[in-house]
């Protein structure tokens, strides 16, 4: 039967679970329970989000998930051709590239999301926030595992881009315009090109650790210098300056 079949292919997680049609319901709902937490995360975290209704019909990151979900689970059950047209439609409409291979976990979003690009064998967990112009990009071209793995409550700042196969561990923090080539610990915020760990959360007490900031710190000791050689050059002028008049006034 077609509705069957439908729910075989879009089964939680849309992972091609087998599905007997004594029991469609169950498969039906956890799909629409994973889609309304996705509307629930847009709204949470988007304070420009004024309904559901808005989210539903105008935010284009939840229409890319939504598309995601059927190219996925089709892709799993090995359907040439169609997975990846449907992403190439998406990419279209919303500006967000998805593979159909990625693996993306519950209440994910994409905030403004034109130019997310999101490989093959990314894998991403719960609760993750990307924004717009983020690349989780591959470096290999062998049929391998080349695409980064964000783990729960993982945000990605505005064009920063995670390359290869790396871990960004649990709640850490990607900077706008950051460079990521290496692995990342959980709680750490990490920032530049390339990427370096600059602050991690403490849980214990819900600070945020500083980290000393070797380049942060070079800038700093370079502009002192400068100064330190402006007044000296601003010295000199005024010396030479009275010299030049009492040359004259002799």
């Amino acid at each position: 039967m077609p509705w069957v079949r439908w729910a075989w292919l879009a089964g939680p997680g849309g992972a091609g679970n087998f599905l007997t049609a004594e029991r469609p319901s169950c498969y039906a709902f956890h799909m629409l329970r994973e889609i309304r937490e996705d509307i629930q995360a847009t709204l949470k975290r988007d304070p420009a989000a004024r309904s559901a209704a808005e989210v539903v019909l105008f935010y284009p990151g939840f229409h890319a998930r939504l598309a995601h979900r059927l190219a996925n689970a089709l892709h799993r059950r090995g359907v040439p051709l169609l997975p990846r047209g449907i992403m190439h439609v998406a990419r279209f409409l919303t500006g967000i590239e998805i593979h159909p291979g990625a693996t993306i976990g519950p209440r994910f979003f994409i905030d403004h999301g034109m130019g997310v690009v999101i490989g093959e064998t990314s894998e991403i967990g719960a609760d993750v926030t990307l924004y717009q112009g983020v690349t989780l990009g591959g470096t290999s071209t062998r049929r391998v595992k080349r695409h980064p793995t964000l783990r729960d409550g993982v945000v990605v700042g505005a064009g920063a881009k995670i390359i290869g196969a790396v871990e960004i561990g649990e709640d850490a923090r990607v900077g706008a315009g950051s460079v990521v080539v290496t692995n990342v610990p959980a709680k750490a915020t990490i920032v530049g090109v390339p990427g370096h760990i600059v602050a991690y959360h403490d849980e214990s007490n819900g600070v945020i650790q500083r980290l000393p900031d070797p380049e942060w710190e070079r800038m700093n000791e370079l502009d002192r210098k400068v100064q330190e050689l402006h007044d000296l050059v601003h010295h000199l002028e005024e010396h030479a300056a009275l010299e030049h008049e009492k040359q004259h006034s002799r």
